[in-house]
């Protein structure tokens, strides 16, 4: 047995930095729900009124466009139709919604954090361990502090979410940047191109890829996440998993299970096509 003298919790100290945050943030905290609900609301609101066909049709001519295969393309299309069949469309499009407010926010925080680690050193050296940290987590334990801040629906699980899946895009920005050949970088500075401009014209251009394909991990985390998350409201398909087990029900564990999988592979491979196709032509 380990040495109980030797123990010590720090539960408490964080317990009290929480309420700290809460009696003295609270306002904070409230900007950021209204903010993120907002826009979760339009996003539900625009697929929903979307019909199921136009869907369809909208993943056959991205999926067309990302791959330039048609076999691949008509299996794109025809998965979803299953989701419909299972009769989880509605739930699907409720998820969906969560995945895409989540992935704007990882996106607009995650990219700017890696070109920053790219740029500073000091910076990278502070923020990997904290990547780390994130990634390595247990997914359930963002449901404690999203819960805590943001109480119960959609707007903690897009805030679990995004912590969860954030670290993808970020490491992957910084990454496509370093990976940047010196002797395009040099050619720039030569003809007269300042720092900013390198970073915009240059590098981002060729690092995009790499941040693409950091955007695709992080909308697969966020989908991953999305399902656990239905623990504290996220709803969707997610909560007919979690109901499925509650009731034992295999059939229905069965066919959202399927559904989950399905987008996934939808999602992936629409976003993946999408970053070969900023791939520099081999020569």
């Amino acid at each position: 047995m380990f040495p109980e003298a030797w123990e010590f919790h720090v539960r408490s100290q964080i317990n009290t930095f929480v309420d700290w945050l809460l009696d003295n943030f609270s306002a904070v905290f409230d900007g950021i729900s209204n903010a993120v609900l907002q826009m979760l609301l339009r996003i539900d609101d625009v697929l929903s009124a979307v019909p199921w066909w136009l869907v369809l049709v909208l993943v056959a001519a991205v999926g067309y466009f990302a791959t330039r295969r048609i076999v691949l393309t008509i299996v794109l299309t025809l998965l979803p139709v299953f989701i419909g069949v299972f009769g989880l469309w509605p739930q699907a499009m409720e998820t969906l919604a969560v995945i895409i407010s989540s992935v704007i926010v990882a996106v607009v925080i995650g990219i700017p954090v890696g070109v920053v680690m790219a740029e500073i050193p000091i910076f990278n050296a502070i923020v990997k361990p904290i990547l780390d940290g994130m990634q390595t987590m247990p997914s359930f334990v963002y449901l404690i502090p999203a819960m805590m801040f943001f109480g119960l629906g959609k707007v903690p699980a897009v805030m679990a979410t995004v912590v969860y899946a954030l670290p993808p895009v970020a490491r992957l920005t910084d990454l496509g940047l370093r990976q940047v050949p010196k002797e395009v970088q040099e050619a720039a500075l030569s003809f007269g191109a300042t720092r900013f401009q390198l970073l915009r014209e240059v590098r981002l251009p060729l690092a995009m890829p790499s941040i693409l394909t950091g955007v695709n991990q992080t909308t697969m985390m966020a989908l991953a996440m999305v399902v656990i998350a239905s623990m504290i409201g996220a709803r969707g398909i997610g909560e007919e998993v979690l109901r499925a087990i509650n009731r034992i029900d295999v059939g229905r564990g069965f066919e959202a299970g399927i559904s989950v999988v399905i987008m996934a592979i939808v999602i992936d491979r629409l976003s993946q096509g999408i970053a070969h196709r900023w791939e520099p032509p081999k020569r």
